[in-house]
């Protein structure tokens, strides 16, 4: 028995499921899941000691790699001073004054603690800025595991959506409209009918929780432009985008503005940390300026402001994004290749440093639909073969892979490797 697989059945004695986060059970791909004893660069390492790849990078904050050393001396010189005040620290204002500054749409941040606290502040803030109740998603977007936010389509694509999960009351789903990712013509349809009823629009500009899906031309100028005539605003939940696509994430590489923008993962270079901010007329009713009431004790908390200070200082570095964006090219490219090579059909999508790998016959994949109907059993298959050749990727065929700098061409000819010979005993 692996040290790991000890590990796990100790967990799950105390822990329900064993883990903390339902993705890390392994369920959708089968066996035991790794416990990581320490993380370095590009590389992860279990607990019997051996190393990985990792294209997981903490499902996205590692734009820098594991354990940056300017980030983590950075984090041990705060934590000496202390870990948490409940009052505000002048580290709070540099960071918020580094997103202002680098996203022209943000006038005013308001720091969480995780992605999820950050789209339920800002779902609640769009309502009560609005003063209407229904908001429009998209299937296949996650935006954290709140209420309104937990809910699926219902049967047609006006229909008010259906939860997702026991516990979510039907009647927050009624004021949850869940439209298709990408179909431009179904958001137009649904604003010509009840567009003054909607509050707001809230989508992954990139949608990375059902793999990788980036948004076709048209389909957030559509969004822009629907929200703009019916007087809803527009929430572009770049938690998982924001200074990874882009320095300005998926906004800036997209052109596009939202009124919202939420943000999370790499703003904390590791650490629990979630954000939202957007226009100040929109921002200033957030107490306590106005009515609208958000609170959190470990908020801004400074740990996580100079891991986050830190982090943004680096990825400023002339050419980071370039190199990252053409690492993931590199990669995405020689996979595609040792999978053709083999006679596997295989697809792949990739926006900046961001990836996902499907296999399906279809030479595009752009909707939760086409995702849904990819071989799943042949994708678990190429996910074990791969951790045995020492490759970590996600493990569930719906979530994207991550790029960070810490990557070297070496590692990436590597994993090319190990995909080379997983694709010849899959064939």
């Amino acid at each position: 028995m692996s040290k790991s697989e000890q590990l796990f059945a100790e967990a799950q004695q105390y822990i329900p499921g064993g883990v903390n986060s339902p993705v890390r059970a392994f369920r959708a791909v089968g066996g035991t899941p790794l416990f990581i004893q320490r993380a370095e660069g590009a590389y992860l390492y279990d607990a019997d000691g051996k190393r990985y790849i990792d294209y997981v990078q903490s499902w996205g904050p590692m734009v820098l790699g594991h354990a940056h050393p300017d980030v983590i001396e950075a984090v041990v010189e705060q934590a000496q001073s202390g870990l948490s005040f409940g009052a505000p620290t002048e580290l709070e204002t540099e960071l918020a004054e580094e997103l202002c500054r680098l996203w022209p749409n943000m006038d005013l941040v308001r720091f969480v603690n995780s992605g999820t606290e950050a789209t339920m502040s800002a779902i609640r803030l769009a309502r009560g800025y609005t003063g209407r109740d229904k908001i429009v998603k998209f299937e296949g977007c996650y935006h954290g595991h709140s209420d309104s936010l937990l809910v699926k389509a219902g049967s047609g694509a006006l229909t008010m959506g259906v939860p997702s999960s026991p516990g979510v009351p039907a009647s927050l789903a009624d004021h949850t409209i869940t439209l298709s990712y990408n179909d431009a013509d179904g958001v137009r349809k649904c604003f010509d009918e009840i567009g003054d009823q909607i509050a707001c629009i809230i989508v992954e500009p990139v949608a990375g929780n059902m793999n990788c899906i980036p948004p076709l031309p048209g389909f957030l100028e559509t969004l822009r432009e629907v929200c703009d005539q019916h007087g809803a605003l527009l929430i572009l939940d770049e938690v998982m985008t924001g200074f990874r696509v882009s320095l300005t994430g998926a906004q800036g590489h997209y052109g596009i503005e939202a009124d919202i923008t939420t943000l999370g993962k790499v703003i904390g270079g590791g650490m629990p940390v979630g954000a939202f901010g957007g226009k100040r007329e929109i921002m200033e009713k957030i107490a306590p300026l106005g009515p609208i009431y958000q609170a959190g004790t470990l908020s801004g908390n400074p740990v996580a402001m100079v891991a986050g200070l830190e982090t943004l200082r680096l990825v400023q570095e002339p050419g980071l994004y370039e190199e990252l964006t053409a690492k993931t090219d590199r990669l995405v490219e020689g996979v595609l290749a040792a999978a053709r090579e083999a006679g596997i059909p295989l697809t792949a999508n990739k926006a900046g440093s961001m990836f996902g790998f499907f296999f399906t016959e279809e030479p595009q994949v752009s909707n939760y639909q086409q995702v849904m109907a990819c071989d799943t059993e042949r994708f678990n298959r190429f996910f074990h073969g791969m951790l045995e050749e020492g490759v970590y990727l996600a493990p569930a065929s719906y979530e994207a892979g991550f790029m960070s700098a810490a990557h070297s061409d070496e590692d990436i000819e590597q994993t090319i490797a190990a995909a080379r010979r997983v694709f010849a005993r899959l064939a």
